[in-house]
């Protein structure tokens, strides 16, 4: 399987200490006092897929804590900071994807989004204000149109965590079938405290290349 160069939004779930940007929150990182931990970045479901594809990793662009719409934890406005849209933005306006060529990007998002309970709103694909962003299945949906709009070329792949709520992963299913993206519904992950162990690490590679092969 050719992945080529590839790309990953996530949350805390795809972060690994020294493999994000700089000043992003961490949770992965080798030497956390409470488990899980995963000790090898090699062990991440993504250095596993890495290591499987010999795919290229150009960035991985996850923020531990972060949701793909604008309403974080405790109803904070993550529209300037942490959110996948916001980072997305700040990226395209850098002219990131002028100068990198991505082939592949994974989008593992919508834990916190569902974690934080912030408002899901309704599902819409056109007329999204603003506003709209701050609930999750809008934001969802606008998220998706913004890098079918812009990333002509780029295989897109969202990854739909299991164990959070219904509406939002029904909604990134709807999403990636009318955008015409890949979905990989995730099953059954060992985890502790809500989080992937080594093991978990690597149910979530082999559904992933399952789902995509």
């Amino acid at each position: 399987m050719k992945l080529g160069n590839i790309m990953i939004f996530g949350d805390s779930y795809s972060t690994y200490e020294g493999y994000i940007p700089e000043g992003y929150a961490v949770y992965y990182s080798g030497h956390r006092v409470s488990p899980p931990d995963v000790f090898d970045m090699k062990n991440t479901w993504w250095g596993r897929i890495l290591e499987t594809t010999d795919a290229v990793l150009v960035q991985n662009n996850s923020w531990s804590g972060s949701t793909i719409g604008y309403t974080g934890y405790n109803n904070s406005d993550c529209s300037h900071s942490s959110s996948f849209i916001y980072r997305f933005e700040k990226l395209l306006s850098e002219g990131f994807f002028e100068r990198n060529k991505i082939d592949t990007l994974f989008i593992f998002g919508g834990t916190n989004d569902s974690w934080s309970n912030a408002p899901l709103g309704e599902l819409k694909y056109d007329g999204i204000e603003d506003s709209d962003l701050f609930c999750v299945l809008p934001a969802i949906s606008y998220f998706a149109k913004r890098l079918r709009e812009t990333l002509h070329g780029t295989r897109v792949i969202f990854i739909g965590n299991c164990n959070i709520k219904s509406e939002i992963t029904d909604t990134m299913k709807s999403v990636c079938e009318h955008c015409g993206f890949g979905y990989v519904t995730l099953s059954e992950i060992d985890k502790i405290n809500g989080h992937p162990t080594e093991l978990g690490m690597e149910q979530i590679c082999n559904q992933v290349l399952a789902n995509i092969g």
